[in-house]
């Protein structure tokens, strides 16, 4: 009698998506919460960088975002919004209601000078972190 190898159903091949920044999830390893860790900065550093030189409101900033990446970046609102409203509270960004393009009352985020310091921060940060991802995937394999 010969064991048969059960029979593995392929994944079909969807069109690539773009990455969309959601709001983490509660870790339970310490490998995801570093992993979340990392995702919520990057979310953070890409909503202080949006409103570095112009006050934004919300869907300004996940626009800007979405067009300054090609569209390779989507920021779901509830992600966008918690992280405004975080950033908000760690006096990175000073907010203050205002009319938007299209005539309604929106709340607009800027700066702080604390903000600019923690996107100098991040910025470097993200620089450096970006470099060694590189260098791994550039290397050669193994020893």
């Amino acid at each position: 009698m010969s064991a048969r190898q059960p029979m593995v159903a392929r994944q079909p091949m969807v069109a690539r998506q773009p990455m969309v920044a959601r709001q983490p999830m509660v870790a339970r390893q310490p490998m995801v919460a570093r992993q979340m860790s990392l995702l919520q900065g990057t979310l953070d550093a890409l909503v202080l960088k949006s409103v570095e030189q112009e006050a934004r409101h919300g869907y300004g900033v996940a626009a800007w975002i979405r067009r300054t990446t090609d569209g390779t970046i989507a920021v779901e609102d509830g992600a966008l919004y918690t992280a405004l409203h975080r950033l908000e509270k760690r006096g990175w960004l000073a907010s203050s209601w205002g009319v938007s393009e299209n005539n309604r009352r929106a709340k607009y985020y800027g700066l702080t000078d604390r903000g600019r310091a923690e996107l100098a921060k991040a910025s470097t940060d993200w620089a450096r972190y970006a470099a060694a991802v590189f260098k791994v995937l550039g290397s050669e394999g193994g020893g």
